[in-house]
């Protein structure tokens, strides 16, 4: 029992610790407040003082901005007054113009529209290039002819005949001289140019071109070589007639000659089946020059043998007649059996590769007609994806079609032309040896008969 009043008197005491603890917080806060207030009342009692006291001054500046929006109005109308009357005193003006020129603003439209076309020939003319600074008066008579606020001069104006003068001359001229030219891999070089009138431009050995922004620039590519094979001529020479291939167009010819494929790239047309073409093209080609060859010294040998009465075994005919001397005793039949077997021993070394020259001319037609056929394929393969719009979409499937077939007729052609000489020398060689032979047996029988 004791013990329990203890502890409710130990928390009495506690709990009123606490409490006046908190009262004298909010005391505290209480007053903080309260100062805070007072302070703003001052200062809103500060401003509003500074406002009554600045009033008097705030209705002056009032009036004087006033003063000064109507002074600004009174300006405005009368600047649009102003405007009105200037508009009326152009619209006058402009009449009185209009009047005074009468025939000659069509003169000067007229003059307007050719300036305008000279400039445009001008602007592109190779011409251009060794006379700088000619458009300057052109587009100063184009401005002024094209303006109402100025009249071009008589000096402007004789300017155009004066420019087209001089373009019907340069168009007429071969003149050469140093300018800088713009090279494929984007340098600048100073050579010696060479400009053929309107037509083109020439320089060590190039055909050059007139971009559209005025700068003298190497073609992409060089046409063929009958065309390039003429410059070095003419660069060189000082006078007379020198042939030169000039393009009239301006370029235009020029351009479509360098778009031409060359030989490797129709090689590369025609493909795989092009190449192995070509291929069994130049082993016919050489097998049947090296049995030409080999025929060629046969045919030597063996016209030698036939002028000697003696046997040379270095040659066909020599060992034949090296037969009958091993034979001279035996009965006809018997050495026109021999014969015979001696000549067929010598028929395979003088018909050798003519059976593969004959295969290669006769299936060089068949790869390029394989080739027309693949190539067909491609094109329409081309046409079900991209249709019939854009023809360069089937130009390569029709370039090997194409391609393949000229192949075929190019390897064809020459191998059935020198099977047909290589085979025809093995005949005349062969001939000789049965015509010997025959001749042997005839002189062996009318000996035996004897």
């Amino acid at each position: 029992m004791k013990k329990i009043i203890t502890s409710a008197a130990l928390l009495a005491l506690g709990l009123s610790s606490v409490v006046t603890a908190q009262d004298s917080d909010m005391s505290a806060l209480l007053n903080k407040v309260r100062e805070g207030r007072i302070t703003e009342d001052a200062g809103h009692k500060q401003r509003e003082a500074e406002f009554l006291s600045r009033k008097d001054q705030q209705e002056q500046l009032l009036a004087q901005e006033r003063q000064e929006q109507a002074r600004l109005e009174r300006e405005s109308a009368r600047l649009e007054e102003a405007r009105r009357n200037n508009e009326a005193e152009i619209t006058r003006q402009l009449e009185t113009q209009r009047e005074r020129l009468g025939q000659l603003s069509e003169l000067f439209g007229v003059l307007q529209q050719a300036a305008g076309d000279a400039r445009a020939i001008i602007s592109a003319s190779h011409v251009s290039i060794d006379n700088a600074d000619r458009m300057g008066e052109i587009d100063t008579l184009v401005a002024k002819a094209s303006e109402s606020s100025e009249l071009p001069t008589l000096a402007e104006i004789r300017a155009w005949p004066a420019q087209m003068m001089l373009e019907m001359v340069g168009s007429g001229e071969v003149k050469k001289f140093s300018h800088d030219v713009r090279l494929n891999d984007g340098t600048l070089q100073t050579m010696d140019v060479t400009r053929i009138g309107d037509f083109g431009l020439v320089g060590e050995g190039k055909f050059l071109q007139l971009r559209a922004n005025g700068e003298v620039a190497e073609l992409q590519r060089q046409p063929s070589g009958r065309f390039t094979g003429t410059i070095p001529g003419f660069e060189a020479a000082g006078s007379g007639i020198v042939a030169l291939g000039v393009d009239p167009t301006r370029g235009q010819l020029l351009n479509l000659e360098v778009q031409k494929p060359d030989v490797y790239e129709r090689l590369e047309q025609g493909g795989f089946i092009g190449y192995l073409t070509l291929s069994l093209g130049v082993i016919g080609v050489l097998l049947a020059i090296f049995q030409w060859v080999y025929l060629f010294m046969v045919n030597g040998k063996v016209k030698k043998q036939v002028k000697s009465e003696v046997a040379n075994v270095n040659n066909p005919l020599g060992r034949v007649l090296a037969v009958y001397d091993q034979n001279r005793s035996v009965d006809v039949e018997t050495l026109e059996l021999k014969l015979d077997e001696a000549i067929l021993k010598e028929t395979p070394a003088l018909e050798r590769f003519l059976t593969a020259i004959k295969l290669i001319s006769a299936v060089a037609p068949l790869f390029g007609l394989l080739g027309t056929v693949t190539g067909m394929i491609e094109t329409f393969q081309a046409i079900t994806l991209f249709g019939t719009g854009d023809p360069s979409q089937m130009a390569g499937g029709i370039s090997a079609a194409l391609m393949t077939t000229v192949e075929g007729l190019v390897v064809a052609i020459p191998t059935l032309m020198l099977h047909s000489f290589v085979s025809g020398s093995s005949k005349g060689v062969v001939h000789i040896l049965e015509e010997q032979s025959a001749g042997i047996i005839a002189v062996h029988a009318e000996k035996e008969h004897a």
